[in-house]
This record gives structure tokens, C-alpha cells and sequence, in this order.
């Protein structure tokens, strides 16, 4: 397996040389926004606007170490920061530079003005995965080959604006409106990293946020979490089949000539992430590198793994007290972390999470046509696809609610959900 350290640093000289604009030199920070008063006393905070993100009244912050001092390297790099350091709800000594630059942010490069084309006009192989976003009928698919070398994405979708988030080294897809007090905020990849997964920051108060969890962890904003909304991992050719009309993020960047080679070739097939990022304890229930649908409902958190994934096609579950199913299909979707070309990765599948309540009635589904993709529901027998719409039976026309779900590595999963359960075919 490659060392990842070697990878990143190879990564930064690569976009440094390839932007117009040198990109180790940060996105103006003239973008402010209301500040939210946190201390160990206040129990009260002070904002602005409508709320689109929880805000807490009281924070942990750590004291293991004097606020002036930060660790070594992670001092030198972020010498023209102006984050507080003091305000935080992690140790300090959990984060590690993925991007060793004088200045690392931005290094690896958001898109902040994303372009799209529409599905016909688009070029991408029929088994390549992307991230799945709709919002009000908007829908959108993010091409992971050009996720992994932007990993963040400030777009506007059903005119919300969000952030679109992957992770290659978590291989973490996330999606969370970008509102915060009733401000749009724009984030940045901050070449730091935490148990492996990328920390964002934001252009206005140079908060830190953790990717998969969408929590700010250092700065003025610590402790404000972001809030998610669904997305999923699917192949190319099951979202032109599903949304004909959609549009797919541009490979048109202006960043880069050309997109689709892999730079992580060989990770997915290792047995653990690269510990010099990785700092956390295993959780050993499954391999580290297994993939997992995270779903989130109810305020609990479940894990339901490929392998498992692959043997049954189809689980009816209840998390949180919610009815849900996770369907399974699309066995030829490819691994964007497996061998150098994006779209000749190896076959790994697409699971994708919903709701299975339709007009207060709660379905159960099994598996439709073998080699179909469908699914079909108990008592009405209608047909459903992979993504959730039925397209025969009674119910057909209806489109299945999607629950909050990601797509990542067990070990990064479970480092931050700790008391997330795993499903098991005993249900």
C-alpha cells in the first residue's frame, strides 16, 4: 500500500504548480460572520438570523494543553491563521498535516464555482461512481473522480447551498447545507486531517470542521454542527436512468486538464488506512477497510456493511423507531480507490437508504427479478428501483423518502459514531 504521507505531499506540489492563482494561497478571508458566544460559563448564545445549524450552549474544551501551544509542525504551517485555538473540543495532538505547505490551505483545491452539463451531454463510463444529491427535485450527480481531487464542492442546489463532501481517505461522502446563523458560508480543505478524515475550514472565522460529522471542532464556531442532508454513492448509469434530466458536475474546472486517474491506487485494497493520519484504535467488529452505509434516524446510528449488503440484496430494519430499507444493486459500480484509472476499478456495488413508510403505511421489500436491480413491497407488490421509485404496481409513481445516510470505511465510521450498531443478517 502506498504511503499516503508521500501521496499527499506529491498532491500538493501537483496543485500548487497547477493553479493560475498559486494554491497554497488561501481564498480571501473577508467573509465574516456573527459571532456565537461559547464559554465554560455562558449558557446562552449570541446569534443572528434564522438558524440552519444547531448551535450549542456549552462546549468541553480541552485543557491538556496551554492555549499558546500548538504541536509543532501544525504551528508552523498554520502561522497566518487567524482560528482560535483556544476554543475546541478535541486535543489538539488528533490533528495531523496531511499537506505540508507553508500555507495548506486550499492547496487541494474546492470548486466555489462549479459548472454542469446535462446528462446527455455528459462523458463519463456507465459503471463510474459519483455522489448522488437531490434537494426539492434538483438533482445532481458529482463524479468521484473529480471529487478526489477537489473533496469539497460549494454549490447551490434546489436553492439551497450546500457543501458537497468526499474524503478519499475515509472515502466519506457527505452533503450538508452551508448556512450557519442565517449566513452562507463558504468551506476550504484545510491540508489537516483527524483519524484520517479530512477537516474543512470556513472563509469567515477560520474554523476548523470535521468532514464526516459536519462539527466544527476549533474556533469561534466550535461545537456548531452543520446540518446534513441525504446523499448517496452511485454508479453513473443508474442516475441517467433515474433522473434524464439532471445535471453532472463539469470536468471543466479551469483547475485541471484532465480528470479520471486515481492517486490513491491500491488503498482500498490494503487492511488499514495509513497510520501516520490515523492516530484512533480500531473498532474490531469489522475489517477497517470494509464499507459501510452509515444511516442516521431517530438520533441512533447503524451501520449496514457491503459484505453484508451483497449476501442479502435487501434489509427491512427499524433505527431509531424508523422503518427503513437499504437496498443493494449495481454490482458492477466501480472502485474510485482501487487501481490508477477511476472508471477500471474493481466491482464493488451501491447500497442506498430509505424510508419504507408510504402514506402511514410501513412496506416490507424483497428482492424483485434476480439481475434486475428491483425490489418489491409487501402487501401492495409493487416494483421499486434501486433508487427508490416504484415503476409498477399500485404504488407506482411514488418515490420512497430518502433517510440521512453516508457512504465511508468502517474505521472512520465507526471512530466517529462510537456507539453506532452494526446490522447483522440476524437483524
Amino acid at each position: 500500500m502506498w504511503r499516503f504521507s508521500v501521496i499527499l505531499a506529491a498532491l500538493a506540489i501537483l496543485f500548487a504548480a497547477c493553479s493560475d492563482t498559486g494554491a497554497a494561497t488561501p481564498t480571501s478571508t473577508t467573509e465574516r460572520l456573527p459571532t456565537t458566544v461559547i464559554d465554560s460559563t455562558s449558557t446562552t448564545g449570541s446569534t443572528g438570523g434564522s438558524t440552519n445549524a444547531s448551535v450549542p450552549t456549552t462546549v468541553a474544551i480541552y485543557s491538556t494543553q496551554p492555549e499558546s501551544v500548538l504541536p509543532p509542525l501544525l504551528a508552523e504551517v498554520t502561522k497566518a491563521w487567524k482560528t482560535d485555538w483556544s476554543m475546541r473540543t478535541v486535543d489538539l495532538d488528533e490533528l495531523r498535516v496531511g499537506v505540508v505547505f507553508s500555507d495548506p490551505r486550499d492547496v487541494i483545491p474546492p470548486l466555489d464555482s462549479p459548472t454542469f452539463t446535462r446528462v446527455s451531454e455528459a462523458e463519463f463510463e456507465a459503471r463510474e461512481p459519483g455522489m448522488l444529491v437531490v434537494v426539492d427535485g434538483d438533482a445532481r450527480f458529482y463524479p468521484l473522480q473529480i471529487l478526489n481531487l477537489h473533496e469539497v464542492v460549494n454549490d447551490e442546489i434546489g436553492g439551497i447551498p450546500v457543501a458537497v463532501t468526499y474524503c478519499p481517505l475515509c472515502n466519506s461522502a457527505a452533503v450538508f447545507d452551508r448556512r450557519v446563523n442565517g449566513v452562507e458560508v463558504t468551506f476550504g480543505t484545510s491540508g489537516l486531517l483527524r483519524n484520517s478524515d479530512l477537516v474543512m475550514w470556513d472563509r469567515g472565522t477560520v474554523s476548523l470542521w470535521q468532514q464526516i460529522t459536519g462539527e466544527a471542532i476549533v474556533g469561534e464556531l466550535v461545537g456548531t454542527s452543520l446540518k446534513l442532508l441525504p446523499s448517496s454513492i452511485i454508479r453513473f448509469a443508474d442516475f441517467v436512468t433515474e433522473h434524464p434530466e439532471g445535471l453532472v458536475l463539469s470536468p471543466d474546472t479551469g483547475i485541471y486538464g484532465a480528470y479520471g486517474v486515481n492517486p490513491y491506487v491500491g488503498y482500498s485494497s490494503g487492511e488499514t488506512p495509513d497510520p501516520n493520519f490515523f492516530s484512533g484504535e480500531y473498532d474490531e467488529r469489522l475489517p477497517a477497510l470494509e464499507r459501510v452505509i452509515g444511516v442516521k434516524a431517530g438520533g441512533e446510528d447503524r451501520a449496514f456493511p457491503f459484505s453484508l449488503m451483497a449476501e442479502l440484496q435487501v434489509v427491512n430494519d427499524v433505527v431509531g423507531g424508523v422503518p427503513v430499507v437499504v437496498f443493494w444493486g449495481a454490482a458492477d459500480t466501480a472502485d474510485a480507490l482501487d487501481v490508477g484509472t477511476v472508471a477500471a476499478g474493481r466491482a464493488i456495488g451501491t447500497g442506498v437508504a430509505f424510508r419504507r413508510e408510504v402514506d402511514d403505511q410501513v412496506l416490507a421489500f424483497s428482492l424483485g427479478e434476480p439481475g434486475a436491480n428491483t425490489f418489491r413491497d409487501s402487501p401492495t407488490g409493487s416494483t421499486w428501483t434501486l433508487l427508490g421509485r416504484a415503476i409498477d404496481g399500485p404504488l407506482a409513481g411514488t418515490q420512497l423518502e430518502r433517510v440521512l445516510h453516508t457512504n465511508s470505511f468502517w474505521f472512520a465510521w465507526s471512530a466517529f459514531h462510537p456507539d453506532g450498531t452494526v446490522a447483522t443478517s440476524a437483524g
